[in-house]
């Protein structure tokens, strides 16, 4: 086992599953996190992790380190020790920007009932809370390129907000044009180089709006129409915040108190909750 498989190994038994919004089932044994729940919540998938912590994978990229360091959420010292570990540097001033800091962590963790989703400058989702994806659909399954806005759309990965196909373009052609500023400031930014690259040579269109000359309009709309498959539409506000500090951007979704789209999201997150936290059906035997 490496050090960094045991230091992995070891923070995952430390962490209670509610402090990392995990739900504690009737019949849990393990006093940490399971190793699926962890994979889980860093995106990645559970044979990688057991192959990290028993060391039979031993150079995890940067990316990794630092979603498994999110989702366990250590502190910086000890972020800072698990890149060591792992035998890399933690990202400087050069590299996007993935860590949550604590003001937006209270956002997620306080905001249990408004849908809260955070992406980073590249528009690849950081983190949402459990609100999110009972109204928007599990998240937590998404993985390498498929975690991207950008990349989603392009590949044709529909989210349940209402467009019209003029309204999706140019929403897209936004987020095209917003990660062409993200590459003019990290210019040394290998991982965001290599998205550009697949995006370019694995998606229809993108070329097209990266190149394109004039950037679209700003969006002047802050609400959204979300069709959920169990309450039908809903019309919430969305309020964007850009953190300039931290170069994240997080989306929270909240609805006029006492009028109908309230009591839907409320019926919304109540129904999807239900979804996300209820345990897989078991294979029959034979």
């Amino acid at each position: 086992m490496s050090e960094f498989g045991a230091a992995l190994r070891r923070r995952r038994d430390q962490v209670s599953p509610e402090a990392v919004g995990v739900p504690l089932g009737r019949r849990r044994r393990a006093t940490g996190l399971r190793r699926e729940e962890l994979a889980q919540l860093a995106g990645i998938s559970a044979d990688y992790l057991t192959r990290l912590e028993q060391g039979r994978a031993t150079t995890p990229s940067a990316q990794v380190v630092e979603a498994l360091v999110r989702a366990l959420r250590l502190p910086d010292p000890d972020r800072a020790l698990m890149y060591e570990l792992a035998g890399l540097t933690a990202p400087g001033p050069d590299v996007v920007p993935t860590r949550i800091p604590p003001s937006v962590r209270r956002l997620l963790d306080r905001f249990d009932q408004h849908p809260v989703v955070v992406y980073d400058a590249t528009w690849t989702l950081v983190e949402a809370n459990p609100a999110y994806d009972a109204l928007m659909g599990d998240t937590t399954g998404w993985t390498g390129p498929e975690r991207n806005a950008i990349w989603r759309h392009l590949h044709g990965h529909r989210n349940r907000v209402v467009h019209t196909p003029d309204e999706l373009a140019t929403h897209v052609a936004r987020l095209v044009a917003d990660l062409r500023r993200t590459a003019a400031r990290y210019p040394a930014d290998r991982s965001l180089a290599r998205l550009i690259g697949e995006l370019r040579r694995g998606t229809t269109g993108f070329g097209d709006l990266w190149d394109s000359p004039a950037p679209p309009r700003p969006d002047p709309s802050r609400r959204k129409t979300i069709d959920h498959p169990a309450v039908g539409r809903i019309t919430l506000d969305c309020d964007a915040l850009l953190l300039a500090l931290d170069d994240l951007r997080v989306s929270v979704y909240t609805a006029e108190p006492g009028t109908p789209d309230a009591e839907r999201l409320a019926l919304a997150l109540v129904l999807g909750t239900q979804e996300l936290t209820r345990p897989a059906a078991r294979p029959a035997s034979g």
